[in-house]
């Protein structure tokens, strides 16, 4: 099966005062990246479409989804991603604790939808998680997907998992 991994889109910056993790809509920009990205998607054949529940991913999962036709099914299990966000990247959470739970995710995803070509509208540390996986690389690295950038890898039914891309952002600068 293939997967497409998609960052969501430009959100609007939200500092709650507080010191609660902000859960903010899409900006204006994000919204405009969130067509683009809607437009490039239209030429996929995509068979099923998921999102993080956190507001930015939803949003930006619903306005290719609302050109599309295609219904988005909630993912719900992204407590480590919250608690990732309320302490920055200052690893105050057990990194390979929370790429555990990314990876059992996506594993999931990848064994419900064999076959197929699913996307999944996530988050950068999630990205970052399965692409350190996939590569097998000795230490976590982390880069910074665009905003609704498409990283693209194949799941094998024997297990085999390949990185086609990272960080595809053409539709951007049409």
């Amino acid at each position: 099966m293939e997967l497409l991994l998609i960052r969501h889109a430009l959100p609007l910056r939200v500092e709650n005062e507080d010191g609660a993790p902000a859960d903010p809509s899409l900006s204006p920009e994000g919204l405009g990246q969130a067509r683009k990205l809607a437009g490039r998607l239209a030429a996929e054949k995509l068979d099923r479409v998921y999102a993080s529940p956190m507001r930015r991913a939803h949003e930006t999962a619903q306005v290719f989804a609302d050109a599309s036709g295609h219904q988005i099914d909630l993912r719900t299990d992204y407590a480590r991603w919250l608690e990732l966000v309320q302490g920055g990247f200052e690893m105050t959470v057990d990194f390979e604790a929370f790429q555990r739970t990314v990876i059992a995710a996506i594993e999931e995803i990848i064994g419900a939808n064999a076959g197929r070509r699913v996307a999944v509208f996530c988050h950068g540390g999630v990205i970052n998680c399965w692409a350190s996986h996939v590569v097998q690389a000795p230490q976590p690295f982390i880069f910074q997907p665009e905003y609704t950038s498409v990283s693209r890898f194949l799941a094998a039914s024997s297990g085999e998992r390949n990185l086609v891309s990272l960080n595809e952002a053409d539709h951007l600068q049409a």
